[in-house]
């Protein structure tokens, strides 16, 4: 009986890539990340949005990338050491790089962490309770569509 318990509240969680987009934290639910790599070379494409920087040879599979902070109106990147691109995979668009500022680590919140917003922004769809920090959740379908 205590092994069914147990079981159904493992259920319950979800693990989080914690991230740096300027001096906030935001997770990233880690079911959708595929990949996080360093930042490199990232080929210009002509006339796409301005959020988009281009795109990337990633092991031979050419993934478009974006900055996260154009897309929610923020400063332009600058790209340090920190600076990743995670891969993310949504399976009717294919693979999508996210300019972060930094990964930080990966947390596990339960259901009991998380608050769901509605009126935060299109993009945040929670707020997620670890320890003493909160931590935005991303929204990460409306954060790769392309109508914004």
């Amino acid at each position: 009986m205590a092994k069914a318990a147990l079981e159904t509240v493992e259920k319950e969680t979800k693990q989080y890539i914690v991230v740096k987009v300027g001096n906030e934290q935001y997770g990233i639910d880690i079911s959708y990340v595929d990949n996080i790599v360093r930042m490199q070379k990232i080929t210009r494409v002509p006339k796409a949005q301005n959020y988009f920087k281009g795109i990337i040879n990633l092991r031979g599979e050419i993934v478009p990338v974006m900055s996260i902070r154009i897309k929610m109106d923020l400063p332009d990147d600058v790209f340090t050491n920190a600076s990743r691109i995670i891969i993310v995979k949504i399976e009717e668009k294919g693979s999508m790089g996210i300019i972060v500022d930094q990964v930080k680590e990966v947390v596990t919140l339960s259901r009991d962490d998380i608050e769901r917003v509605t009126n935060k922004g299109r993009f945040i769809n929670g707020i997620g309770t670890h320890g003493d920090e909160l931590i935005s959740l991303f929204e990460i379908n409306a954060i790769i569509e392309e109508n914004v």
